[in-house]
């Protein structure tokens, strides 16, 4: 592909979010929650997990611990027995304790709307903060970096690395901040409902025309 400049890629860039928003205008987060606590637990758990999976797991966790202060002061062995069906639950039951255990004891049971005071919580990196801070608080300060946005941001060639912070970065400045959340939410979809990886339906891409890793048929 002949290299392209950086005003070619922003245009390219914006018509592949008009296009991805037509084809997906429902387009949200799929782990089920109905505040920020449970929208934190839920994507702790989604590590190396599929938002299905965690969706089967997650209500019966809630009803066990309906806040911060009931999962902090819950038996390890409890919450790993109602998660183990999540993968690396034994961690994840560590993380979500720990989370719950910082929430009650530095934010007063609530969860913090800064990147700053989310970052230091156990279980939570950068990723997890997006996550938070843009569908329970629709604050954009960044981009959400997952499996499925790398894969398409590195496909559609509008980054070139495969560190997710350093995805992230390429991608900010290539999209209006007030999409940042939904351009996550849209690559995930596409990901998940067209550019499967390994099995790519190009034919049916909305995209496939701006795609320079696009298969012809």
């Amino acid at each position: 592909m002949p290299r392209e400049s950086k005003a070619a890629r922003t245009a390219r860039a914006a018509e592949i979010l008009t296009r991805l928003k037509a084809e997906y205008p429902d387009a949200h987060c799929e782990l089920d929650h109905e505040n920020a606590y449970q929208l934190l637990a839920a994507t702790i758990l989604s590590a190396q997990c599929t938002d299905a999976r965690v969706n089967l797991v997650t209500p019966a966790l809630f009803r066990r611990y309906p806040d911060p202060a009931a999962l902090a002061a819950a038996s390890p062995a409890d919450v790993e027995e109602l998660i183990r069906s999540t993968g690396f639950f034994r961690n994840k039951a560590k993380s979500l304790i720990g989370m719950a255990q910082a929430l009650v004891a530095d934010h007063g049971g609530e969860v913090p709307r800064t990147m700053e005071a989310l970052r230091p919580i156990p279980g939570v990196g950068r990723k997890t903060a997006n996550v938070i801070l843009g569908n329970a608080f629709g604050i954009n300060e960044g981009i959400t970096v997952d499996t499925h946005v790398k894969r398409l941001a590195g496909l559609l060639r509008l980054t070139r690395e495969s560190d997710p912070e350093k995805v992230e970065r390429d991608l900010m400045p290539l999209f209006p901040q007030e999409d940042w959340a939904l351009l996550s939410h849209l690559l995930i979809w596409h990901g998940r409902r067209t550019c499967i990886a390994n099995r790519p339906r190009c034919g049916e891409c909305v995209v496939a025309e701006l795609c320079p890793s696009r298969r012809e048929a």
